[in-house]
C-alpha cells in the first residue's frame, strides 16, 4: 500500500504517457536523487549549522584556486561591512541619546553632529564594501565554476574506456554535471553566509549590551522565518529532483525538431505533430509542479508570517513595558528596535543562504564523489617502457563485456609481426574490433596476455602504447571544427600547419574536395555556425583515412575504412593501406571486403571470439590446406557479384516483346 503523504510514490503512480512511450518509464535522478533524498529530509537547524564549516570549508578551497585575489576582497570586505554594521549602531545609539537629551534643539543637533556624521561614514563605507564584495564574486564565481568543471573534465578524460562504458559511471557523471553549477553558486551563497552572520553578530552584541532580554526575543522573531525558509528549501530540492528530468526531456524534444540530421526524417514522416504533442505533455507535468510547489510555498508562507506576527507583537510589548517600567530609556529602545529588525533580517538571511549552501553541497558532494571514483579508475601513469619496432602478440587472450554471457574473445593466440598487414575478418560479433582494443591498450584483458615485444599492456606505459598508434574507427569521430582540425586533431600536439596536413590529405585522397571548399582546409565541416559546410559520407570516411596518417603511428588500424567510397577510390585506398607496410608500418586491417585483403600478409578469421583460421589469402583459398571458413565466406561474396539476382518484379508488358506481353497479359485475365 502506497503512503499518499510520499511524494516519490505519488510521482511514481503519476508517471505520464509520454515518459512511458519515449523513455520506457519514470525520468528520475537516479544517482543524486537516490543518495542524498532521505538525508536532506532529516535536516535541521543543528544539523546544518554543525555541518557548515565543512560546506563552506568545500567553496574556500574552490574559490582561493579559482582567484586568491578576489577571495580576498571578498573576505575583507565582508569582514569590514559586518564590524561598521556593528559600530553603526552604537554610533545610532549615541546619536539618538544626544537628540532625545534634554536642552534646546539646537543644542542637541549641535551636540548630535558628531554622531551624525559618523552614521553617515559608515554607511558610505559598509556600501563600498558591499559593492567590492558583490564586484569580486561575481568576478570569482565562473572561475570557480571553471576550476570546477575543468577538474572533474580532466579526470574523466583520462579514465578507462569501461568506465566511460559502464551504466553506474554515467549516471555519476550526470548528477556531477550540476555539481560544478553548485560550486560556482556556493561562492555567493558562502559570501551570504558570512556576511549574514557578522551582521548577526553584531546585532546580538549590541543588543545583550542594551538589556539581556532583547537576545531571546530576536531569536524569537526570527525563528518562523528561518522555519519557513528551511521548510520551502526542503520542498524546493524535492521539487527540483522530481521535475528536472521533464525540462531535460522537453529540452531534448525541442532541439530534436530544429536538429539537422533529424529534419529530412522529421518531415517526410511528418513527425512534429507526435514530438509536439510529447513536448506539451512533458511540459505540462513540470507546469503541474510548480503549481503544487506554489500552493505549498503559499501556505508556508502564510503560517510563518502569522507566527512571526505574533512574536513581533510580544516583542514589541515587552520593549513597551521595559519603557513603562523605566528599565529602558527611549533613545536605548530606539535603538533596540533598529538591532531587532538588523538582527531579524539577518537569522533569517542566514538560515536561508545557510540551506542553499546545504542543497548546492549535496551536488558539489557528488562532484567531489565523481573526482575520486574518476582518480582510481584512471588508466595508470607509466609503467615498463615499450620496445621499438617490435610485434604484437596476443597470448590465450579472454575478454568479457561487463553484463555480457559469454566472452567477446576467448583463449586467442595471434602475432601481428612489425611492418606487415594483418587483416581481420568474420562476421558480425565475431570479436575483431575487441581485439584491437585490447591491441592499442584500450581495454585489458580478463586472462591471457597482451605483449608488445614482451612487454605486456597490463604492466607497460599505456600512453606510449596509444602514442604508436593510429585508427580509424568505423563510426569514427566527427569533429564540428574545421578541415584542418579534423585532420590535425590525429595528433593534436603536433604543428597542423599547411604541409603536413596537406601531405595527409593527399595519403587519403581527401585534397581534391578539400580544395573544393570555400575556405579550404579552413572549412568550418559542421552546419548550423556561420560559414558550416556539409560533405559527404565518403568524403567524411577520407578526412578519417588523412586523420590516422597524420598521426603516423606505428600501427595504423583500419575498421572498415571503405566503406562509403566509391570503386576507384576504394581501391586507391587498400593501395595505400599495402605500400605502408612496405615503409615499415604495421597495418591492422578490419574489412568485411574479402576482395581487398587479397594482398594481407597474414589473415585472421575469428568466429565467436575465436581464432578458427589463419594464413596467406593463398593458404586459405587453397581446398588442400585451408580449413575452409575464409574460403566459404569469400566464394560466397564473388558468388553476389558473378550471379546477380533475377528481378522479382515483371517488366511492364509495353516493354516486352510481343509474344511475352500477350502471355503476361493471358496470365492476368486467368487470375
Amino acid at each position: 500500500m502506497t503512503n499518499s503523504n510520499d511524494p516519490l510514490a505519488a510521482s511514481a503512480e503519476n508517471t505520464s504517457d509520454s515518459e512511458k512511450l519515449l523513455f520506457g518509464g519514470e525520468l528520475t535522478y537516479d544517482y543524486g536523487w537516490g543518495a542524498h533524498d532521505g538525508a536532506w529530509l532529516k535536516l535541521g537547524l543543528r544539523t546544518m549549522a554543525a555541518s557548515l564549516p565543512r560546506q563552506v570549508a568545500v567553496a574556500v578551497r574552490l574559490a582561493r584556486e579559482a582567484d586568491p585575489r578576489a577571495f580576498t576582497t571578498i573576505a575583507v570586505s565582508e569582514i569590514a561591512r559586518g564590524v561598521t554594521q556593528a559600530v553603526s549602531l552604537i554610533a545610532v545609539n549615541a546619536l539618538l541619546v544626544e537628540l532625545l537629551a534634554a536642552g534646546d534643539i539646537t543644542g542637541r543637533l549641535h551636540a548630535a553632529l558628531p554622531s551624525l556624521v559618523l552614521v553617515a561614514a559608515l554607511a558610505v563605507l559598509g556600501s563600498a564594501c558591499r559593492s567590492a564584495s558583490a564586484a569580486a564574486t561575481g568576478i570569482l564565481e565562473p572561475k570557480a565554476q571553471r576550476v570546477a568543471t575543468e577538474r572533474y573534465l580532466g579526470l574523466v578524460a583520462r579514465v578507462e574506456l569501461e568506465a566511460i562504458e559502464d551504466d553506474s559511471f554515467h549516471k555519476l557523471m550526470d548528477s556531477a554535471q550540476w555539481g560544478a553549477d553548485s560550486a560556482r553558486r556556493m561562492v555567493g551563497y558562502c559570501t551570504a553566509v558570512v556576511a549574514s552572520a557578522i551582521s548577526l553578530i553584531a546585532a546580538a552584541g549590541v543588543l545583550t549590551v542594551l538589556h539581556p532580554v532583547l537576545l531571546p526575543l530576536l531569536a524569537f522573531m526570527a525563528l518562523p522565518s528561518a522555519w519557513g525558509s528551511l521548510t520551502m528549501a526542503r520542498h524546493r530540492y524535492i521539487s527540483w529532483h522530481r521535475f528536472v528530468q521533464h525540462v531535460r526531456a522537453a529540452k531534448l524534444i525541442s532541439q530534436l525538431l530544429v536538429d539537422q540530421q533529424a529534419a529530412a526524417e522529421i518531415r517526410v514522416h511528418d513527425a512534429a505533430p507526435f514530438l509536439l504533442t510529447h513536448f506539451r505533455q512533458m511540459a505540462e507535468t513540470s507546469e503541474r509542479e510548480q503549481t503544487r510547489l506554489a500552493w505549498t510555498g503559499a501556505r508556508t508562507n502564510v503560517l510563518a508570517d502569522s507566527v512571526r506576527g505574533i512574536a513581533t507583537v510580544v516583542t514589541y510589548g515587552v520593549l513597551g513595558l521595559l519603557l513603562w517600567h523605566g528599565q529602558m530609556g527611549l533613545a536605548v529602545a530606539g535603538t533596540a528596535v533598529l538591532a531587532i529588525r538588523t538582527g531579524a533580517a539577518s537569522i533569517t538571511d542566514l538560515v536561508l543562504r545557510v540551506t542553499d549552501v546545504q542543497e548546492e553541497a549535496l551536488f558539489v558532494a557528488d562532484l567531489e564523489t565523481l573526482c575520486k571514483e574518476a582518480v582510481r579508475r584512471a588508466i595508470p601513469s607509466g609503467g615498463l617502457d615499450v620496445p621499438e619496432g617490435a610485434d604484437v602478440r596476443f597470448e590465450k587472450v579472454t575478454f568479457t563485456y561487463p553484463g555480457a554471457d559469454r566472452p567477446s574473445l576467448y583463449e586467442v593466440d595471434l602475432v601481428i609481426p612489425r611492418g606487415r598487414t594483418v587483416a581481420l575478418v568474420g562476421r558480425n560479433g565475431s570479436g575483431k574490433s575487441t581485439l584491437v582494443r585490447l591491441l592499442s591498450g584500450a581495454r585489458l584483458p580478463d586472462s591471457g596476455r597482451v605483449l608488445w615485444g614482451g612487454v605486456s599492456t597490463a604492466e607497460a606505459d599505456r600512453g606510449q602504447i596509444f602514442d604508436r598508434v593510429a585508427m580509424v574507427a568505423q563510426d569514427f569521430f566527427r569533429w564540428p571544427f574545421t578541415a584542418r582540425v579534423n585532420i590535425g586533431i590525429g595528433r593534436s600536439s603536433a604543428a597542423m600547419d599547411d604541409a603536413t596536413v596537406h601531405a595527409a590529405a593527399a595519403y587519403a585522397g581527401a585534397d581534391e574536395f578539400v580544395k573544393g571548399l570555400p575556405r579550404g582546409l579552413d572549412s568550418l565541416l559542421a552546419r548550423g555556425y556561420r560559414g558550416g559546410q556539409e560533405i559527404s559520407g565518403g568524403q567524411w570516411q577520407k578526412i578519417g583515412l588523412a586523420r590516422a596518417r597524420h598521426r603516423d603511428g606505428a600501427v595504423l588500424i583500419v575498421d572498415e575504412p571503405t566503406s562509403a567510397l566509391d570503386p576507384a577510390a576504394e581501391q586507391r585506398v587498400f593501395d595505400q593501406i599495402h605500400r605502408l607496410a612496405g615503409s615499415g608500418q604495421t597495418t591492422v586491417l578490419i574489412t568485411h571486403r574479402l576482395h581487398s585483403v587479397r594482398h594481407a600478409d597474414l589473415i585472421y578469421v575469428l568466429d565467436e571470439g575465436r581464432v578458427v583460421e589463419h594464413g596467406t589469402f593463398t593458404a586459405l583459398m587453397d581446398p588442400a590446406t585451408g580449413v575452409g571458413v575464409f574460403r566459404e565466406m569469400y566464394e560466397l561474396q564473388a558468388r553476389q557479384f558473378l550471379n546477380p539476382p533475377l528481378p522479382t518484379q515483371p517488366a511492364p508488358a509495353d516493354t516486352l516483346p510481343a509474344e511475352a506481353a500477350d502471355a503476361v497479359g493471358e496470365g492476368q485475365a486467368r487470375s
